[in-house]
């Protein structure tokens, strides 16, 4: 990956976690690893623990960023979910995806889907 592509991912990042603390969400934990792969976001509403993968593009022309999520990284995300409960003694939580298109310097556009796995 290069290097300008892991600051439009980070900066996607950081827009998705202010997008969800703008809107009712307690950003618990970022970019935790796991044997299965990283969590983006960890958040929590009401009793509901919420892992945030998220996507980023600058351009959504020919793809859109939710479009990145293949059954092979659904799976990813539900074991790595799954061994985080696991770990902390979690019995609800969802898994959601927030795409994030823009880049640096101007505001995102951001659209979140709920139980997206």
């Amino acid at each position: 990956m290069t290097k300008y592509k892991k600051e439009i991912g980070a900066w996607g990042e950081t827009a998705a976690a202010d997008w969800l603390s703008e809107h009712g969400y307690q950003v618990i934990a970022r970019n935790i690893r796991t044997p299965y792969g990283e969590i983006d976001i960890i958040a929590q509403q009401t009793e509901i623990t919420i892992f945030v993968e998220v996507k980023t593009l600058t351009s959504s022309k020919d793809f859109f960023p939710e479009e990145a999520i293949t059954p092979t990284k659904q799976q990813h995300m539900l074991d790595a979910a799954e061994h985080y409960c696991a770990e902390h003694e979690i019995d609800h939580y969802q898994i959601d995806v927030i795409a994030v298109e823009g880049r640096p310097g101007i505001n995102p556009v951001i659209t979140h889907f709920e139980n997206a796995v």
